[in-house]
């Protein structure tokens, strides 16, 4: 059984990652890292280059490849609800936790990121996030076996609130 993060960017889910790794003394997988790598260029020149359709399509070749692994930490680019197939995928062999904030928080955390390309491109920084989170919170809802708000939570916290919820479930 794996853990798999989900959740916009900037509401935790790397450092959660990094840490119910150490917790668990499980590896961790971060599928952004293993896009960049399989494309062997960042993220913003995928997009920019091959544009979304490529990046989402080699989004979900590293879902189905992750996902087989056991006894991992997996921490998904936000947009990884964006194919239904992709959460399918990680159920299999998954327990889906929902990491999420609020929008303004959100946008404190990112607001210096330069590894995603806009995904709107015609709105306001915040305006943006606030688009994107209305159209992914379904998703991110159905998807989820468990959530944790992080607005205003350390990522201590946060893990401590995920590995007692786990306890009985892996």
């Amino acid at each position: 059984m794996n853990i798999v993060l989900i959740g916009y960017r900037g509401t935790g889910k790397s450092a959660v990652a990094d840490r119910l790794s150490a917790w668990l003394n499980w590896p961790k997988a971060d599928l952004d890292e293993e896009i960049v790598a399989e494309a062997g260029m960042p993220i913003p020149e995928i997009v920019e280059t091959k544009g979304w359709d490529f990046f989402r399509d080699l989004e979900s070749k590293i879902v189905r490849r992750v996902s087989k692994k056991d006894q991992t930490v997996i921490d998904t680019g936000g947009g990884v609800v964006a194919c239904s197939k992709n959460i399918k995928t990680l159920r299999k062999n998954g327990i889906i936790i929902w990491l999420k904030a609020d929008s303004e928080t959100i946008a404190n955390r990112i607001r210096n990121s330069v590894d995603r390309p806009s995904l709107t491109g015609n709105r306001s920084f915040l305006e943006e996030i606030e688009e994107v989170l209305q159209e992914r919170i379904p998703a991110y809802k159905k998807a989820a076996d468990f959530e944790v708000e992080t607005s205003h939570l350390a990522i201590e916290t946060v893990t401590k609130k995920i590995v007692v919820w786990l306890e009985g479930k892996i």
